[in-house]
Protein backbone atom coordinates (compact mmCIF):
# COMPACT_ATOMS: atom_id res chain seq x y z
CA UNK A 1 0.00 0.00 0.00
CA UNK A 2 1.58 3.11 -0.72
CA UNK A 3 0.12 6.47 1.15
CA UNK A 4 -1.22 9.78 -1.16
CA UNK A 5 -0.75 13.12 0.38
CA UNK A 6 -2.46 16.22 0.15
CA UNK A 7 0.38 19.12 -0.58
CA UNK A 8 -0.13 20.36 2.75
CA UNK A 9 1.16 17.01 3.90
CA UNK A 10 -1.93 15.68 5.38
CA UNK A 11 -2.69 11.72 4.54
CA UNK A 12 -6.00 11.38 2.17
CA UNK A 13 -5.48 7.90 0.29
CA UNK A 14 -3.80 4.85 -0.66
CA UNK A 15 -2.65 3.18 -3.73
CA UNK A 16 -3.28 -0.62 -3.25
CA UNK A 17 -2.96 -3.21 -6.43
CA UNK A 18 -3.54 -0.30 -8.91
CA UNK A 19 -7.20 0.63 -7.02
CA UNK A 20 -7.38 4.28 -5.07
CA UNK A 21 -8.90 3.88 -1.48
CA UNK A 22 -9.67 6.73 1.04
CA UNK A 23 -7.94 6.52 4.49
CA UNK A 24 -10.68 4.03 6.10
CA UNK A 25 -10.56 1.47 2.81
CA UNK A 26 -13.06 2.41 0.88
CA UNK A 27 -12.65 2.34 -2.97
CA UNK A 28 -12.64 5.74 -4.54
CA UNK A 29 -11.14 5.17 -7.96
CA UNK A 30 -8.37 3.68 -9.55
CA UNK A 31 -5.37 3.99 -11.67
CA UNK A 32 -4.06 2.82 -15.20
CA UNK A 33 -0.89 3.64 -15.51
CA UNK A 34 -0.14 8.01 -14.03
CA UNK A 35 -3.84 8.66 -14.76
CA UNK A 36 -6.30 8.18 -12.18
CA UNK A 37 -10.08 8.25 -12.24
CA UNK A 38 -13.02 8.41 -10.59
CA UNK A 39 -15.33 5.30 -9.33
CA UNK A 40 -17.35 6.59 -11.81
CA UNK A 41 -15.02 6.86 -15.29
CA UNK A 42 -13.94 10.66 -15.16
CA UNK A 43 -10.50 11.54 -15.59
CA UNK A 44 -9.43 13.05 -11.62
CA UNK A 45 -5.44 13.93 -12.61
CA UNK A 46 -2.30 12.22 -12.26
CA UNK A 47 -0.53 10.77 -9.41
CA UNK A 48 3.17 12.45 -9.28
CA UNK A 49 6.62 10.93 -8.32
CA UNK A 50 6.02 12.44 -5.12
CA UNK A 51 2.94 10.96 -4.12
CA UNK A 52 0.10 13.30 -4.65
CA UNK A 53 -2.28 13.47 -7.26
CA UNK A 54 -2.45 16.50 -9.30
CA UNK A 55 -3.41 17.97 -12.86
CA UNK A 56 -3.55 20.73 -15.23
CA UNK A 57 -5.76 23.98 -14.03
CA UNK A 58 -7.03 24.45 -17.35
CA UNK A 59 -8.64 20.48 -17.51
CA UNK A 60 -9.40 19.04 -20.82
CA UNK A 61 -12.35 16.90 -21.17
CA UNK A 62 -11.40 13.97 -21.78
CA UNK A 63 -14.22 11.13 -22.18
CA UNK A 64 -15.89 8.60 -19.38
CA UNK A 65 -13.72 5.48 -18.89
CA UNK A 66 -15.38 2.00 -18.45
CA UNK A 67 -15.37 1.46 -15.02
CA UNK A 68 -13.52 -1.82 -13.86
CA UNK A 69 -14.76 -4.26 -11.30
CA UNK A 70 -15.48 -2.83 -7.36
CA UNK A 71 -12.21 -4.09 -5.08
CA UNK A 72 -12.72 -5.72 -1.68
CA UNK A 73 -12.76 -3.11 1.16
CA UNK A 74 -9.37 -3.16 2.40
CA UNK A 75 -7.79 -2.29 6.18
CA UNK A 76 -5.82 0.73 5.50
CA UNK A 77 -3.04 1.03 8.21
CA UNK A 78 -3.60 3.07 11.22
CA UNK A 79 -0.15 5.17 10.46
CA UNK A 80 1.57 5.92 7.71
CA UNK A 81 4.80 7.84 6.75
CA UNK A 82 5.51 11.36 6.83
CA UNK A 83 5.20 13.14 4.15
CA UNK A 84 7.87 13.85 1.75
CA UNK A 85 8.97 17.56 1.32
CA UNK A 86 7.03 18.58 -1.45
CA UNK A 87 8.32 20.91 -4.02
CA UNK A 88 6.02 24.28 -5.08
CA UNK A 89 3.93 23.29 -7.99
CA UNK A 90 4.33 24.90 -11.12
CA UNK A 91 1.40 27.56 -12.60
CA UNK A 92 -0.37 25.12 -14.48
CA UNK A 93 -0.85 22.22 -11.93
CA UNK A 94 -3.12 22.43 -8.93
CA UNK A 95 -3.57 19.57 -5.84
CA UNK A 96 -6.91 17.78 -6.83
CA UNK A 97 -7.34 16.69 -2.99
CA UNK A 98 -6.93 21.18 -2.21
CA UNK A 99 -8.68 22.16 -4.92
CA UNK A 100 -10.96 19.52 -5.51
CA UNK A 101 -11.61 17.49 -2.31
CA UNK A 102 -15.05 16.38 -3.12
CA UNK A 103 -14.13 15.02 -6.65
CA UNK A 104 -14.13 11.21 -5.43
CA UNK A 105 -17.00 11.45 -3.51
CA UNK A 106 -20.14 12.60 -6.06
CA UNK A 107 -21.38 10.73 -8.82
CA UNK A 108 -20.64 12.85 -11.99
CA UNK A 109 -22.90 14.82 -14.33
CA UNK A 110 -21.70 13.32 -17.04
CA UNK A 111 -22.72 9.63 -16.60
CA UNK A 112 -25.65 9.23 -18.10
CA UNK A 113 -28.68 8.28 -16.32
CA UNK A 114 -30.05 4.72 -15.98
CA UNK A 115 -33.91 4.40 -17.01
CA UNK A 116 -35.72 1.10 -17.38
Amino acid sequence: MEPIYATNGDWVALVHRGYLYDTYGRWMGWLDGKDVYTRDGEYAGFLSDDQRILRERNRRSRELRRVPMEPVRIYPPSRVPLPPLFSELPWNQIDVFEEDPKLFEHISDLKPDWEG
